[in-house]
């Protein structure tokens, strides 16, 4: 039987020699910093961050919050594809995000992992799937970016 070769992903980042150490020096903005959102990982075709279910990300029934839930997919889709396109000549900003909120959280973190569905000139669709630190699925988001060239 024929088997086709094994290739080599290679990383859909614009800078491929990213580390995720480095991830650290990208600025996140006021709300992700509030949330307390942290980068915990990079692979070729992924990224993740978490987030604390804490007072600042419940509801008032001491569930996790859907909206912080949004929040996270969407930094977490928006920042990977920051990682994408050349920052020199273009900008990525949110068009779209829906999500699906199929299990709560009432402590601990929340981890959301973001891959690519199309990473296209125009447009990137991400699926963010988030979990707890048990790997149980709370939340499936996915998120269109526009791509936008620089005013200069």
């Amino acid at each position: 039987m024929f088997q086709a070769p094994k290739i080599k992903t290679m990383a859909i980042w614009f800078d491929k020699s990213i580390k995720f150490e480095e991830l650290s020096s990208v600025a996140l903005g006021s709300m992700e910093t509030l949330l307390g959102l942290e980068f915990t990982a990079l692979g070729d075709d992924y990224l993740k961050m978490k987030m604390p279910v804490d007072d600042r990300t419940k509801q008032p029934y001491g569930l996790l919050h859907g909206g912080a839930s949004c929040v996270l997919a969407e930094t977490a889709g928006s920042m990977a594809s920051s990682l994408v396109i050349d920052p020199d000549k273009f900008i990525c900003v949110g068009l779209e995000i829906n999500a699906n909120h199929v299990r709560s959280a009432r402590q601990g973190y929340v981890i959301a992992t973001a891959t690519p569905l199309h990473l296209g000139t125009n447009t990137h669709v991400w699926d963010i799937k988030i979990h707890d630190e048990a790997e149980k699925l709370i939340c499936i988001s996915r998120l269109t970016v526009a791509i936008l060239k620089k005013a200069f």
